[in-house]
């Protein structure tokens, strides 16, 4: 019987850094998901005392929170706001065991960790989806007052993702529960930045922009040159950290509008 994990989900359960290991301040956090699973994950604050936003950071469908140290330390010295990234069920150390629907309760555990735990408004919470990610932010802005959301190798769905893969005869097993952004993406208010790799070779680029114009905006689109699926963030060197600092200074002031 085919199963999601393995075919969907890749996860990892040994951690094999710390922020630490970049120089960075960090606490580790255990929270429930909206079902009770136990989950695992890093808040990495700013070194502002007096920075509000947070980045809600949603990872992709593999390995977990330790294969993302470089671009977590990265993202922290451009930007320098505070940090959240957490592991799905069954990634890292966090417990239960994967699958859609999961990731969902996941998703919303997260939120309230952040908005009920410490207490953070809503408005200053930035969201950040990569690849499998995407789903996750994407579904919490339809519902949640939110500074923006950053998407990063956004997919439409992922029926349409298991057709690219199966041509069309998906197994039941694997359609159970869905991702489905392109239904959702109209109804988002808050700001959007769209990133995206020119080869992405596990998403096509014609997905993210099916997305951005099906988005009602604020929004724009960012095409990283000569970028694949993984290394966006590599290739596109300042000028992809440029546009998130422009994206959150354009989230800033729609706040204040």
């Amino acid at each position: 019987m085919l199963s999601e994990k393995g075919l969907i989900f890749f996860p990892m359960q040994q951690l094999e850094g710390t922020p630490e290991d970049f120089r960075l301040e960090y606490e580790n956090v255990f929270f429930p998901a909206t079902d009770g699973t136990r989950l695992h994950g890093w808040f990495v604050p700013s070194s502002d005392p007096g920075e509000k936003t947070t980045l809600l950071w949603f990872h992709g469908n593999a390995g977990n929170i330790s294969h993302r140290l470089e671009n977590i330390a990265l993202l922290h010295r451009h930007l320098n706001i505070s940090i959240f990234i957490f592991d799905y069920r069954e990634f890292g150390l966090s417990a239960g065991h994967i699958s859609k629907a999961g990731t969902y309760l996941d998703a919303r555990g997260a939120w309230n960790y952040l908005v009920m735990e410490r207490v953070i408004e809503p408005s200053d919470i930035l969201l950040f989806g990569r690849s499998l990610g995407t789903a996750l932010a994407v579904d919490l802005a339809c519902s949640e007052t939110c500074l923006g959301a950053v998407l990063e190798a956004a997919f439409t769905s992922s029926h349409e993702m298991l057709n690219r893969y199966f041509f069309g005869a998906i197994p039941p097993e694997l359609s159970q529960s869905a991702y489905d952004s392109i239904s959702k993406i109209g109804l988002i208010q808050a700001p959007l930045l769209f990133i995206h790799g020119e080869y992405d070779e596990a998403i096509p680029v014609e997905m993210a922009d099916r997305l951005y114009r099906a988005a009602r905006g604020p929004k724009r689109f960012y095409l990283v040159s000569g970028s694949g699926h993984n290394d966006t963030y590599v290739v596109g060197g300042s000028e992809y950290f440029r546009q998130w600092q422009v994206f959150l200074q354009e989230c800033l002031e729609n706040l204040r509008l």
